[in-house]
């Protein structure tokens, strides 16, 4: 030990120091070398009428199937659930708009095996509970079949990689389908974004922060599912609503990439109060010990420098709002309600309203559909996006959102909790795209 230099002892324990703060993710941030071409660029094959296989026919399932009914040039040819009621509810609505009546595949928790081998289907929809995801996606696209998956696209790295890779593999797009990167707002300031308004993008800000207590409660639909998550995960369970727009805003993985995160969570107080109040004392739900925080805050850096805070909360009796904060040299928009900010070069401190600008920057796919969507899902969004993959097929376009997309933005789920649990330990993101981030390109445009 004599013999052992003060810089050496100092290299030594740096890269000690190093070794010990990898972690789990860090290690699969070591991508894969890719068996296939990248599905960046890729686009669907023209198609007049998209053919769709659904499988989830619950509350959310339902919604969407009302909007995929608004496109002329949508047939579902089947419907897939466990319950066959949510089924049979599903096939009524479509046949009652004079559509062609779906076949129903509803024998058990693996029927979806059956629908995605069908050769009549061209894209595959799912709206089931998180956890089967990643399963679901992966039979469709080895069964030769387009993917949509509802949020998260999977809740492990593990599985995001698998999507990734089954998608290179089978030149097959899987697409986490984020409507809030199709709501009138978001594709508003995207506009002004492109178009210089704020200047240099320096930070953003996204949440998901929606007052869910009695839906996770309930003893039908997310409730029986749902509420399990807060027993087993203590980080952000639902990251994507807030950050997919943001992450468009940055153009992530279309020259900045997500770099690391850093993640805590407050004490879980919430679930439990309800439960006191609300939850008889026989009702098993006592039995449920939740351990996710009420809030979970964490911050992300990109690889050119920007930060980005993130926020998850659905159990504390609060206003709903997904932030959709974007800050930059020139000036700033936040919302909830929308508002901008633009240096003029006067001393002031007040807010203009949105209204002001929306002839200049109003999106053209709001501009072409908007009277259509006013009475669609979750405010027109759905219908917006569903259109657009629909318009994809027709005209054999690259999608707006890809499975690089979907992957990268699902990721701060595992990557939160395990940063909370190592006491907010920085941990690196992957790099799905496997260097392809630095290509500039746009997309909704």
């Amino acid at each position: 030990m004599s013999k052992i230099s003060r810089r050496d002892l100092l290299k030594t324990g740096a890269l000690a120091g190093i070794t010990a703060s990898l972690t789990s993710a860090e290690v699969l941030a070591n991508e894969p070398k890719a068996v296939s071409k990248t599905m960046i660029g890729v686009p669907f094959e023209r198609r007049e009428k998209v053919r769709f296989g659904i499988i989830g026919c619950g509350e959310r399932g339902k919604s969407m199937v009302n909007d995929f009914l608004g496109i002329d040039n949508l047939e579902i040819v089947a419907l897939c659930d466990n319950v066959r009621k949510n089924a049979e509810e599903c096939k009524a609505v479509i046949e009652k708009k004079g559509r062609k009546s779906p076949e129903l595949y509803t024998d058990g928790d693996y029927a979806f095996q059956k629908l995605v081998t069908r050769d009549d289907i061209d894209f595959v929809y799912i709206a089931t509970p998180w956890e089967w995801h990643a399963p679901q996606a992966l039979a469709a696209m080895e069964a030769g079949k387009h993917v949509g998956v509802e949020v998260p696209m999977a809740t492990t790295m593990k599985d995001l990689w698998k999507i990734v890779d089954t998608s290179e593999r089978t030149r097959k797009h899987c697409i986490m389908l984020e409507n809030c990167c199709f709501s009138y707002n978001e594709l508003l300031v995207l506009n002004m974004v492109r178009d210089g308004v704020f200047g240099e993008l320096t930070h953003a800000e996204a949440a998901y922060i929606h007052d869910l207590r009695w839906i996770v409660n309930e003893g039908r639909s997310e409730g029986l599912w749902r509420r399990g998550w807060h027993t087993k995960v203590n980080g952000n369970l639902y990251p994507t609503h807030g950050l997919g727009p943001v992450a468009n805003y940055l153009d992530i993985n279309r020259g900045d990439r997500f770099d690391y995160l850093v993640s805590m969570s407050s004490p879980s107080k919430s679930l439990d109060a309800y439960r006191t109040k609300t939850v008889p004392k026989e009702s098993p739900k006592w039995r449920e010990k939740y351990i996710c925080g009420d809030m979970n805050t964490s911050m992300i850096k990109t690889a050119k420098g920007v930060s980005i805070m993130l926020q998850h909360d659905v159990s504390t009796p609060r206003p709903y709002t997904r932030h959709n904060h974007i800050q930059g040299t020139k000036g700033t928009f936040t919302d909830f309600p929308g508002r901008l900010y633009i240096d003029t070069g006067e001393r002031s401190h007040r807010w203009t309203d949105l209204s002001k600008v929306k002839d200049k920057y109003e999106h053209w796919l709001w501009k072409k559909l908007g009277e259509k969507a006013e009475n669609a899902g979750h405010g027109g969004m759905d219908f917006v996006m569903a259109w657009r993959i629909v318009q994809g097929f027709n005209e054999g376009l690259v999608p707006d959102l890809d499975v690089y997309d979907g992957a990268a933005w699902s990721a701060p789920f595992p990557m939160s909790a395990e940063s909370v649990a190592k006491g907010s330990m920085p941990i690196k993101f992957p790099d799905f795209t496997r260097g392809k981030w630095m290509e500039k390109r746009d997309n909704l445009k």
